[in-house]
């Protein structure tokens, strides 16, 4: 089987070849290009050098959150796009998931994060075992006091990946908690392991791909926060 991944959920774009299990290839750029530039003509290029075409592919894989709301959106939409057109099989998979697998060199417990704002980070936790990432916890927002505590109580130290691993590091050194930061060719997503997480699912196709937020976005928070005011100052008037 010919996979074809892409990633987009935080700044860099990333793209994967993976076929029968093994890597073919891999791209990935982190320039201020949006992602609806770069996926695509990265896709293309990687499969032209490898006398490949998109219609060799079998299937089309995409982290589909959490992440970067219009990076998700951009990889979803144009995963979506790719499978109705040439009639292909999709699958979406957890961002956090495959970040994981950028921890199975190191072993041990593998904790993915990323920035969420307001001291919060999107997270799983996974350890690995025969080679590969297996999952902890759910993925979730959570609070980085509570992280902690989840952390203190594994009693060893985790492997940090993700845009918020550096924010994290600094809230784990004021907490006393032991880690290893990643270096930063295995900190940031990658497709490879969009990929090696769709070889173990089922797949679906493009109306059953859908984008995993695991909260609103900021514009719907604000509308949110407007509309509980303006229902609270029409009880206060009546």
């Amino acid at each position: 089987m010919l996979i074809l991944a892409f990633e987009s959920s935080a700044k860099p774009a990333s793209v994967a070849l993976l076929r029968d299990g093994k890597l073919l290839s891999v791209y990935t750029q982190c320039s201020q290009l949006t992602h609806s530039r770069t996926l695509l003509p990265m896709a293309e290029d990687m499969l032209k050098n490898a006398e490949l075409t998109l219609r060799d592919v079998d299937l089309f894989a995409v982290a589909h959150g959490p992440g970067s709301f219009t990076g998700v959106r951009i990889g979803v939409s144009t995963v979506k796009g790719l499978a109705w057109a040439l009639d292909k099989p999709c699958t979406g998979v957890s961002t956090l998931e495959a970040m994981a697998w950028n921890g199975v060199a190191a072993g041990g417990f593998v904790c993915p994060v990323m920035d969420a704002r307001r001291s919060q980070v999107y997270n799983a936790l996974f350890e690995i075992r025969d080679g590969r990432p297996c999952r902890l916890t759910k993925d979730r927002p959570i609070a980085l006091e509570e992280l902690i505590g989840e952390v203190r109580a594994l009693n060893a130290p985790v492997f940090l990946v993700g845009d918020g691993a550096e924010l994290t590091a600094r809230a784990f050194d004021e907490a006393g908690i032991p880690y290893v930061l990643a270096p930063e060719n295995l900190r940031w997503q990658s497709a490879w392991g969009v990929a090696m997480c769709a070889k173990e699912q089922e797949p679906g196709n493009a109306d059953s791909l859908l984008p995993v937020y695991l909260r609103l976005s900021q514009a719907e928070r604000e509308r949110q926060a407007r509309l509980e005011a303006n229902q609270l100052r029409n009880e206060v008037r009546n």
